[in-house]
């Protein structure tokens, strides 16, 4: 049941932005023949040119719904963030204790995560010491360069 308008099928971008709930994806892509189509949680849409005016209205609807239970009032300016793009792992290994959970007292350089970025391991180090007030990522899911991960105060 693909409903079209102006070219954009409107289906698609809903079940793009149902995947971005299911999974707990930041941002997702699709390319098909002349149109390229991208749902984030942040409301960025990207389209080729001639295709700009007629789906930002369209994808601006499933992106504001995805970016609902994100958009919390909260301080992030006490964040760190991530410094490549990658996956994010809380533990050195499966099943292994997390490098540091909400409430814990970490000291500058101490360990925080690892992110993978090209099957290389990059221990994240705390910029600087004190209480970890909030983890904002989940084990195993991917990061994007300047994501909050941690917050310390």
């Amino acid at each position: 049941m693909a409903e079209k308008k102006s070219g954009i099928d409107q289906a698609l971008i809903r079940d793009l932005a149902n995947i971005l709930n299911e999974t707990d994806l930041t941002e997702i892509e699709v390319e098909q023949d002349d149109m390229r189509i991208r749902v984030s949680r942040n409301g960025t849409q990207v389209m080729m040119p001639q295709m700009q005016a007629y789906a930002q209205p369209v994808a601006a609807a499933p992106a504001a719904v995805a970016a609902a239970p994100v958009a919390a009032a909260r301080d992030l300016s006490k964040a760190l963030t991530a410094p490549m793009v990658g996956t994010v792992y809380l533990s050195p290994a499966p099943g292994a204790r997390a490098f540091i959970e909400v409430g814990a007292t970490v000291k500058e350089g101490q360990t925080l995560l690892i992110i993978e970025a090209m099957k290389t391991m990059n221990q994240i180090p705390a910029p600087r010491s004190g209480k970890v007030v909030e983890i904002l990522i989940e084990d195993g899911s991917p990061v994007e360069y300047g994501e909050p991960l941690v917050v310390i105060e």
